[in-house]
């Protein structure tokens, strides 16, 4: 099942005008909380957003690549405090492909829009429009919004032949991975 859900996931960008359901939103929400992190330390928080008018200043974060989020009908803005883990990125990317992947085990799309180190104009960064639009708190940093939604476009999956499989080493760097055994 798992491989299904990979090999299918792709990012989504257009969206259906139908809402995401609550016990879709509560299942969401419990697959970022069940999410690993460096000594358990767990120092994310999510806000999850469905108000189409905050959604659509949500989209208004960046000149580029954040548009889309005022067509779905769920965003979820994964933030972390850095003040509790020094892997505070890490652990909300991890949080983040969790909820990618249960999107996509309850049929939803999803997309990530990466907030941190972003402008929303030449004077503010996309992080402090965001926690002043949603009034998060310092020393909570925003890291990315997830828009989700049922999806209103389909992508197929990538070919097994378009992965880039000399990234892939096997024992040392520059050892190609054979699939069909070691080399």
């Amino acid at each position: 099942m798992f491989y299904d859900l990979i090999e299918k996931r792709r990012s989504i960008r257009r969206f259906t005008d139908e809402p995401v359901a609550q016990g879709q939103i509560e299942k969401l929400a419990e697959a970022v909380l069940r999410a690993p992190s460096s000594r358990g330390f767990n120092p994310w928080q999510f806000v999850f957003v469905t108000d189409r008018r905050l959604l659509e200043q949500l989209s208004k974060a960046k000149p580029h690549g954040s548009s889309f989020l005022a067509g779905a009908p769920l965003g979820v803005v994964v933030c972390g405090n850095p003040e509790i883990s020094d892997v505070w990125v890490e652990d909300t990317a991890i949080a983040s492909v969790f909820l990618h992947l249960a999107a996509e085990s309850l049929g939803l799309g999803s997309c990530w829009i990466q907030i941190r180190k972003r402008r929303h104009t030449e004077e503010a960064s996309s992080e402090s429009y965001v926690a002043d639009l949603l009034q998060i708190p310092a020393p909570l940093r925003v890291e990315s919004i997830i828009a989700i939604g049922s999806p209103a476009e389909s992508k197929p999956s990538h070919p097994p032949e378009a992965l880039q499989r000399e990234k892939v080493h096997l024992q040392r760097y520059g050892h190609p991975f054979d699939r069909n055994g070691a080399r």
